[in-house]
């Protein structure tokens, strides 16, 4: 039955032109919206390439208003939300010298109120009638803006332009880098930024204030503070040249605080020349000293070659051609592993290099990532000096933190991969979750020896080295590193670099935390000493004070004894024995 209306009557159908055919009417409409676009586009391509063909007063303001708000940059916070690094909107003075009436005049009444402009190369500018647009100040304040629009200067004009501001001043310079006056970083994470694409975005003017997304950093402001405030005090009071720390997320590689001093405020950035722009925990390379022990020991348990109850004889100097390697506190006797670790023992860190030999020795290091430039985002880095022709001597030197200089900071991630499981993680300054720590990291030795290695550490804090820096109620463990620097070619012995590696907890690790010192002097209180034990471990051990609360580490009451770290097996030999020498 045909369709009916309401009325129960048929509608008629429309009537078709004759010939007419829908598929051709909608591909005709289809050209002619293309045609439109095509239109609107190349006057859009016209109006763009005038413009900056341009020469005239009105196409350089377009062209410097461009060219300000491409140089936006998203805001720097750390792990909390906290803003490190943001943009304000900050007047420049620009001129168009077309339409400078006088320059005599205009440079006088300019200099009334900012004397500090170069009236020569002013003069130069406004005096080049044939340019459009010329800067002439950029970041003036507020009152001086004023100030020039009150002389109605025909010419002379403002702009607003993003100028980067750090709130917190010098706390992470080094870690943040700088910008430079359009805005580009040139430096550290502001550098990185641009190297991940805001560059890219700044060319293609889509880098607007909406554009951008917050670089979420894995510092944690309150820890970066106090660690730098402990330093500065260590600092002063061991009369160093420099002192540096880091703390580590053992789990994650996240790099929750780091502090090299002296340091910088990145709104009033160093010059290559000046001492404060050496970052020295990543573009530094030292010898790590006796911290690198830990390692050796790792390597050595790892090989299945040495055990905890194998021996070592310590009884004399370790004679290798015209060279005697021997121990900074010599027992005279023979030792145990652990007791090689807590005395720090050179003779039998050597002697158990030496069993793993030269090329294992090698490529220990190698996957430990120690002979390679260590790669995060800061640009940085400096490439570790390893020994061109890499003998038995070497590997006997080596072995206790002499010989091979390292940046800091790969050496701090070498010692995490040794307590958290054995598994080396890259280093990172941006927020990481453990899933994604997960797929970026490789397994370097079995678990069971980073059972031993935390053993030891803890066994090292209780007995050892670094007693000192001991907290009560966080289970700290830690090696200590003293080395002497070399000075035009040959070791100075009153010359030390000192360093400290502590991890806590040490039955179930989450953060390492980092201290050295560059040249501490000794005191009466440290009986003239001034070894790592003195002056880095005591000072790791206020730091963890401070900021184990901070990082959600709570102190506990009954900390059960080093042997305990141990799994599945009873105390050790070794481990009696040592509670009877000491």
């Amino acid at each position: 039955m045909p369709a009916s209306g309401r009325s129960g009557v048929a509608e008629p159908k429309p009537a078709r032109r004759p010939g007419a055919d829908p598929q051709a009417v909608s591909r005709g409409r289809l050209r002619l919206v293309i045609a439109l676009f095509a239109v609107i586009f190349t006057i859009i391509a016209g109006k763009t390439a005038f413009l900056a063909a341009d020469a005239d007063g009105g196409a350089g303001r377009r062209g410097a208003t461009n060219e300000a708000l491409a140089s936006v940059r998203p805001d720097i916070l750390d792990r909390n939300g906290e803003i490190l690094a943001t943009d304000v909107k900050t007047p420049s003075l620009f001129a168009e010298p077309k339409r400078i009436i006088d320059v005599d005049e205009a440079l006088e009444l300019l200099s009334a109120v900012m004397p500090d402009l170069d009236m020569a190369e002013v003069r130069e500018r406004l005096s080049a009638k044939t340019r459009g647009f010329a800067w002439l100040k950029r970041e003036i304040t507020r009152q001086q803006q004023a100030q020039i629009h009150r002389l109605g200067i025909p010419g002379i004009g403002f702009l607003r332009e993003n100028k980067r501001v750090y709130p917190i001043g010098a706390t992470a310079g080094h870690v943040l880098g700088h910008v430079n006056i359009d805005n580009q970083g040139i430096a550290g994470i502001e550098k990185w930024v641009d190297s991940s694409g805001l560059a890219f975005l700044h060319q293609v003017g889509l880098a607007t204030d909406r554009a951008q997304v917050p670089v979420e950093m894995a510092l944690d402001l309150r820890v970066q503070h106090a660690m730098r405030d402990e330093l500065m005090q260590a600092r002063t009071k061991f009369k160093a040249k420099a002192a540096s720390g880091a703390i580590l997320d053992v789990n994650t590689g996240e790099v929750v605080a780091m502090v090299s001093l002296p340091d910088y405020d990145p709104s009033k950035p160093a010059t290559s020349k000046d001492d404060a722009a050496i970052n020295r925990l990543t573009t530094g390379v030292y010898e790590m000293g006796s911290t690198f022990k830990a390692l050796t020991l790792a390597m050595a348990l790892d090989s299945g070659k040495v055990s905890l109850n194998s021996t070592w004889d310590a009884r004399a100097p370790l004679r290798y051609g015209r060279f005697a390697i021997n121990d900074f506190h010599p027992t005279h006797r023979i030792l145990s592993t652990p007791e090689v670790f807590i005395h720090s023992s050179n003779i039998g860190t050597a002697r158990m290099a030496l069993l793993i030999g030269v090329e294992g020795h090698k490529a220990f290091l190698k996957k430990m990532g120690q002979l390679d430039r260590l790669r995060t985002e800061l640009p940085e880095s400096a490439e570790p000096l390893v020994p061109k022709r890499w003998g038995e001597l070497n590997t006997v030197t080596i072995a206790f933190g002499h010989g091979l200089s390292v940046a800091p900071l790969q050496a701090a991630a070498a010692v995490c991969a040794l307590v958290n499981g054995g598994v080396l993680i890259p280093p990172t300054f941006l927020k990481r979750t453990p899933e994604e720590a997960r797929k970026l990291g490789t397994q370097v030795i079995k678990p069971e020896t980073s059972d031993k290695m935390r053993y030891l550490m803890r066994l090292n804090a209780e007995k050892g080295s670094a007693t000192k820096a001991e907290v009560k109620g966080y289970y700290v463990g830690g090696k200590t590193g003293t080395a002497e620097k070399v000075i035009n070619g040959r070791y100075a012995k009153n010359k030390l670099l000192t360093a400290f590696m502590g991890i806590l907890p040490a039955d179930a690790p989450k953060y390492l935390v980092l201290v050295m010192l560059d040249e501490p002097q000794g005191l009466p209180e440290t009986h003239g000493y001034a070894t790592s034990g003195w002056n880095a471990a005591p000072t790791t051990g206020r730091i963890i004070a401070r900021v184990a609360p901070m990082l959600g580490l709570e102190k506990r009451d009954e900390l059960p004894p080093a042997e305990a770290l141990l799994k599945g097996g009873p105390r050790i030999a070794a481990a009696r024995s040592l509670v009877g020498s000491q």
